[in-house]
């Protein structure tokens, strides 16, 4: 049951697009779909399951790189764009921000993309995020790489298993400077070592209510 406190988060007067941004295994998808629960908001998850590229990109980086950005910007924008034309509040897994800002840029710096496919994507970037809105709310979730590790192992993706180290903390430091500089709209960094969001309801709850005070004010950071 939606507790009223909630309710005006949702309400078709007063639409919300909130994307829930983080590294690979931070939670993004479990809060995602708590908060599609538990607000009604319709949610956009991340293609992971249907996407061509992502098995073979996590067995030959260098070969795969350019085509998955490609796909995922592409999947993005089209997400992004469905999100604005709803009339529904709305919770997205990942954004297109992180595309660039992330993970074709560790790409790049690591050498598995080269520098004419970077530039190339990077201008393509440039010119579909001019025909978008930012979201309402951005919520950065942080988790140390170990704790990342954790949560990858116990979902079990094959493909994942065997992702390095360096590059899971290449990604948080990418995402560290990412959430230092973000200055597109309203945002939340929540810090997710300690926090069971799925398993402990006062949690959650605290949680939403973080979320809540966070559209309604200018700004808010906290950590758990």
């Amino acid at each position: 049951m939606v507790n009223n406190a909630y309710k005006q988060l949702s309400s078709g007067d007063n639409r919300h697009f909130v994307v829930v941004a983080g590294n690979i295994g931070s939670g993004k998808t479990t809060l995602t779909k708590k908060l599609s629960t538990r607000l009604g908001w319709k949610p956009f998850y991340e293609s992971v399951q249907d996407n061509p590229y992502l098995a073979d990109f996590y067995d030959d980086m260098g070969r795969w790189s350019f085509p998955l950005q490609v796909y995922f910007l592409n999947h993005r924008f089209n997400t992004h764009k469905a999100i604005e034309g709803g009339l529904a509040s709305s919770v997205q897994d990942r954004s297109i921000y992180e595309d660039a800002n992330i993970f074709a840029r560790a790409l790049f710096e690591q050498g598995d993309l080269d520098a004419r496919d970077y530039e190339n994507y990077c201008q393509l970037y440039e010119s579909m995020i001019q025909y978008l809105s930012p979201p309402t709310l951005m919520i950065f979730l942080k988790r140390s790489v170990p704790k990342l590790q954790e949560r990858i192992q116990l979902r079990g993706r094959d493909y994942e298993q065997a992702i390095p180290v360096d590059y899971l903390t290449k990604l948080n430091q990418y995402y560290d400077d990412w959430y230092d500089n973000y200055d597109l709209g309203k945002s939340l960094v929540v810090d997710t070592d300690d926090l069971d969001f799925l398993e402990n309801e006062e949690h959650f709850d605290k949680l939403v209510q973080k979320i809540h005070d966070s559209i309604d004010q200018q700004e808010m950071f906290f950590t758990y």
